[in-house]
């Protein structure tokens, strides 16, 4: 089992007081995922400050991380530009740089900033072609935007990462992309639905995520999520589709290689 989505780099896991080179409580977080089953998670990088933490806890947990780089939509601000070279310079560095991202747009937020943000991403997709790395996409309440960029660049190929949509925005998005479909803890919550569009992407192109610290599952919803909560995740799934959840994770875990190219175990 892999998760391809959480940020178990940020402070939310250092113990209370410690200080800022104190990675012991992420590293305790990446040793309870192990121990639950995920044999691999992907570390997404959302803007310059981030990019420390990552590497130190891939160095402390090589085996165990990857390290994506990228500039999420909400902080993409005025100099944009200049935190694109500086985050791009980390791929120079002689580290192993699996995915561009997250990047993308997201207007739940600020409309205001919606061209600033459609150039942030449109740069970093041209990254990711040059660099011939897959894209994690971050989309929300903005998904016509997301897609009349990313129609240059379908060759790239992408995951759509948090995927809440319907089997409508399933189809949209595939007359513009083949790609993956990030599934976490939104399709346990009650009211989501987003079961419903499983059948439509189909296990080919499901990859499993927590967005840790964020969108716990059910029965932990509210609570800080973790990648060790990765299972019920991949449950759910299941049932949605019919299949066992050994299928799942045999099958997910699959995808996330090919995308991410992390070779086989």
């Amino acid at each position: 089992m892999i998760d391809t989505h959480t940020h178990l780099y940020v402070d939310d896991y250092r113990p209370e007081g410690a200080p800022a080179t104190d990675f012991s409580g992420q590293c305790a977080a990446v040793d309870r995922a192990v121990a639950a089953g995920v044999e691999h998670m992907i570390l997404p990088g959302v803007d310059r400050e981030a990019v420390p933490m990552m590497l130190a806890l891939n160095d402390l947990r090589p085996q165990a991380t990857s390290v994506t780089l990228g500039l999420h939509p909400t902080e993409v601000e005025a100099d944009w530009q200049e935190e694109l070279d500086e985050i791009f310079s980390h791929f120079d560095s002689g580290r192993r740089i699996v995915a561009v991202g997250e990047v993308g747009m997201d207007l739940y937020w600020d409309k205001t900033t919606a061209d600033r943000q459609m150039q942030a991403f449109a740069r970093q997709l041209d990254e990711a072609r040059r660099r011939k790395l897959p894209v994690i996409i971050h989309s929300r309440e903005a998904l016509n935007e997301t897609l009349e960029v990313l129609s240059d660049y379908r060759d790239v190929q992408a995951v759509f990462h948090c995927f809440g949509g319907t089997p409508e925005d399933v189809e949209r998005i595939r007359a513009v992309s083949d790609c993956y479909f990030g599934i976490g803890g939104i399709v346990t919550f009650k009211n989501s639905h987003v079961d419903r569009s499983l059948p439509v992407i189909g296990i080919d192109r499901i990859v499993t995520e927590t967005d840790a610290p964020w969108l716990a599952p059910v029965p932990h919803r509210g609570k800080r999520n973790e990648s060790a909560l990765m299972p019920l995740v991949a449950d759910r799934i299941a049932d949605a589709l019919g299949l066992t959840l050994a299928d799942v994770d045999t099958r997910t875990t699959a995808n996330a290689r090919q995308l991410f190219n992390l070779g086989k175990k």
